[in-house]
Parts: C-alpha cells; structure tokens; sequence
C-alpha cells in the first residue's frame, strides 16, 4: 500500500445529505497542522488547499494542507 506524508491542519466531514439533499457537515478547526500518512488509494481529489479523503461509514473529509499543491500532485503522480 501507498502512502503520502502531509502536514494536515483543519478539516470538514461530509456526513452525506439531509432529505432536501442538502449536505450535512461538521467543520474541525485544529490548533496547528500536524504530520499524518495517509493511504494514496483514499484519496479522491486534490485542490489548492484541501486533499479529500474517504473515512468510515461512506463520509468523506477535506483536510486542509500545508504543503505546496505542486509538490504534492507530483507526489502523487511518481510510480512507486
């Protein structure tokens, strides 16, 4: 299994949707950005400032990042 180092700060859970679709999120505001691994295959996108994850129970969460976004997508695009 793959993983990617990233200083990850703070973060939005989507909960999955009410019954007027509308999305239901927790927003977590951290005190510093901290070192964390994650796994290459969770990763569904990358933008300039969050990577989204899958978590449990089909949510999903947007991590804030501390390093540069084109650093990153080349991390993630090298073979292993």
């Amino acid at each position: 299994m793959d993983f990617i180092e990233l200083h990850l700060g703070n973060y939005v859970i989507s909960h999955g949707y009410d019954k007027n679709n509308k999305e239901i999120m927790t927003q977590v505001t951290a005190e510093k950005f901290g070192k964390k691994l994650i796994a290459v295959s969770r990763i569904k996108s990358l933008s300039e400032k969050y990577v989204l994850t899958d978590y449990v129970d089909g949510r999903y969460i947007y991590w804030e990042y501390k390093e540069d976004y084109e650093d990153v997508k080349k991390q993630l695009s090298s073979p292993s």
